[in-house]
């Protein structure tokens, strides 16, 4: 029997809630994206999240712990390797992942790799490094225009982007070379979660501006999981932002981008107001590549707090049947060195105004407990080989 009719799954990117035990391996001892957020800021208002139970989770300078929190929390802790969006998210629901995608933060490309690209694509390549979408065409676009060179550049993600203004390169001249590029990054060596497209219009200095044409070339996943389970029995499997490139589109049935974070909250509002059967998975990636990326902590925080106000309109929305689970992919701490992601565990806010209990659940060494929860609700199997077990019956 089904518990709940409507599963809001909401990943806010990067939200982190310390290190975890191998973190010292990434070079990431001592991180805590959300704690390290709180002691650098004189004030934090986030009632909503407080009301879930996040400072009775993880101890907060502003926040106190609620009495009576709403629901249930625990810490998720990452089995795969890695510390990257696709492989957290692929891991919530069902996949662990033994080999990370390749980041090439440090140093660029291979030159190998920038060979063939170039040979493939009969285009000269410049930039090859990481750096943000607005700095290299701010540093690149006008030497683009003017030669017809190909800007090719990283972050701190694994990805391999490719910029191209719509006028003078054009925008299926861009698809076709991200298309090659997507095929020479399937190597081993060399695979990275993505590669994007990245067109842009404007002809100077200040005038660049990206725009919505943007394609993502995702690796579909290694397997089938939850979300291929739940679109077979029929359910609604309604994705909210990045999701739909995160895994390539399989066993979703609807798709919904979004311009910001609060854009994507704005659209999980809409989707509560309507009517649906299955599961709505969002993810909210401003708080990663705006803040954390950038090493910003008063606009993460700030960010935070907009999304908490949101949150407080989704929880007014939400019915008897439905369930609302807080969680995130991975850490990037903005106290720590560096622009990377960082490896943390994260937080599992569990919520439904049916609920009658609540407290902490034990701490679960895997985030595809998620999955599974999600599928056992529904009375669904988990495909073979998938990781996680279901702690449906502790949310009460």
């Amino acid at each position: 029997m089904r518990r709940y009719r409507r599963i809001f799954t909401i990943v806010v990117d990067s939200l982190g809630v310390g290190a975890l035990p191998d973190a010292a391996d990434y070079g990431d001892a001592g991180t805590d994206t959300l704690g390290h957020i709180s002691q650098q800021m004189d004030e934090f208002h986030i009632p909503n999240l407080q009301k879930l139970g996040m400072a009775n989770l993880h101890p907060l300078k502003q926040v106190e712990p609620s009495d009576r929190p709403l629901g249930y929390y625990s810490y998720l802790s990452e089995a795969s390797i890695g510390k990257d969006t696709m492989t957290g998210h692929w891991e919530m629901m069902g996949l662990y992942i033994t080999k990370p995608f390749k980041t090439f933060t440090e140093k660029g490309f291979p030159q190998e790799l920038l060979d063939e690209l170039s040979e493939k694509t009969g285009r000269v390549i410049i930039g090859n490094k990481s750096a943000s979408g607005t700095e290299i065409l701010e540093e690149l676009a006008e030497e683009e225009i003017a030669t017809g060179h190909m800007i090719v550049y990283t972050s701190a993600d694994s990805v391999l982007q490719i910029c191209g203004n719509e006028e003078t390169f054009g925008l299926e001249e861009l698809y076709r070379c991200c298309e090659i590029a997507r095929e020479i990054t399937m190597k081993d060596e060399w695979k990275v979660g993505r590669v994007i497209a990245r067109p842009y219009v404007g002809r100077r200095k200040g005038e660049f501006k990206r725009t919505s044409n943007r394609h993502d070339y995702a690796l579909k996943p290694y397997g089938r999981t939850a979300l291929n389970v739940l679109k077979d029995a029929g359910l609604d499997v309604i994705s909210v932002g990045k999701i739909f490139d995160i895994f390539d589109g399989e066993g979703l049935t609807q798709s919904n981008k979004s311009k910001s974070s609060v854009h994507g909250m704005e659209q999980t509002i809409e989707i509560a107001k309507g009517d649906f059967e299955g599961l709505c998975y969002v993810n909210l990636v401003d708080f990663d590549a705006l803040w954390g990326h950038r090493r910003d902590v008063k606009g993460y925080a700030q960010e935070l707090e907009k999304f908490d106000v949101k949150l407080g309109e989704l929880l007014g929305l939400l019915r008897e049947d439905d369930l609302l689970i807080i969680t995130a992919d991975h850490g990037n701490d903005p106290t720590h060195t560096g622009t990377d992601h960082t490896r943390e565990k994260v937080p599992f806010l569990a919520y439904s105004p049916s609920m009658e209990g609540f407290g902490k659940l034990k701490d679960t060494q895997t985030f595809g407990v998620i999955g599974a929860t999600i599928a056992d609700n529904f009375g669904l199997d988990m495909p073979d080989g998938t990781i996680g077990s279901t702690i449906l019956n502790q949310l009460k």
